[in-house]
């Protein structure tokens, strides 16, 4: 009986995922998404912020996902690229231009699924992984020719992930006047978005936290990147990394907001 049920949840979930437009997807993505199936805590209104336990274990997931079989759009996981991120590039003559921005996730999986969704391409934007860095010395001098040039940094709702942006400064050199930009996922974005969330070990917080964000985390509560659905997660990121401004919100812009793109737009960082 709980196999078919998870085999069902599954099956909602992969017609669910890759929409709009055959997104491509993690394992991680499609298991959140068979826990919305489940529990759909992200039709609540965003005035409701909290995050929920997640409802489906990862090993029942994994046991409904084999008997399934191949899942279009699932990407395989690929052994992380190690840096220093630029260093592998054959078109030497590339590091001559100017580079107005650039992306560093703290998930390698995250960073993978970016990239396969053309992120790179459609926002002029390179992203790399925690695991490239540090950054070749031609890409931070292509970052230094440009004018408010910007290293953004996501980040999962962690202890580990709040400090991630001051990891990202120590671990590679950032020059003189280009912005370091952390994008979230912070515990009260998490909540905003009602992720699903895990639970470990509570670890102390260097980073500056608001007290609803400290007493999150100190329950050993943590929330993944990959928790937030593909299509918002591609959305927000397009829409930071080029620093796009919202249009002051209305009662009815907000209502057509709603129905064309959905209520999981990241809140503002």
């Amino acid at each position: 009986m709980r196999d078919r049920i998870s085999d069902r949840l599954l099956r909602i979930a992969i017609e669910r995922v890759s929409a709009p437009g055959g997104l491509r997807f993690t394992e991680r993505q499609l298991y959140y998404q068979v826990c919305r199936a489940a529990l759909p805590v992200h039709r609540l209104p965003h005035r409701i912020a909290r995050t929920f336990p997640v409802p489906l274990s990862y090993p029942v997931f994994r046991r409904a996902l084999e008997r399934h079989g191949a899942v279009p759009g699932l990407l395989t996981p690929q052994p992380p690229r190690t840096g220093p991120a630029g260093r592998h590039t054959p078109e030497t003559d590339l590091f001559d231009y100017g580079l107005p921005r650039l992306l560093v996730c703290q998930s390698d999986a995250v960073a993978q699924m970016l990239r396969a969704n053309a992120v790179p391409i459609e926002s002029a934007c390179p992203v790399v992984s925690a695991a490239e860095l540090p950054l070749d010395p031609r890409v931070t001098a292509m970052l230094a020719r440009v004018e408010r040039s910007a290293v953004y940094v996501l980040h999962d709702a962690s202890a580990e992930g709040h400090d991630f942006p001051s990891r990202v400064a120590a671990l590679t050199d950032i020059p003189d006047g280009v912005r370091l930009v952390p994008l979230g996922l912070r515990a009260n974005q998490a909540a905003r978005l009602h992720v699903f969330h895990h639970r470990g070990e509570a670890r102390p917080v260097a980073s500056e936290l608001d007290p609803w964000e400290r007493a999150w985390l100190a329950r050993g509560r943590y929330a993944e990147v990959e928790a937030v659905r593909p299509a918002s997660l591609l959305r927000t990121v397009h829409r930071l990394v080029r620093d796009v401004r919202r249009p002051p919100r209305t009662v009815v812009g907000e209502w057509r907001r709603a129905r064309t793109t959905g209520f999981l737009t990241w809140p503002a960082a």
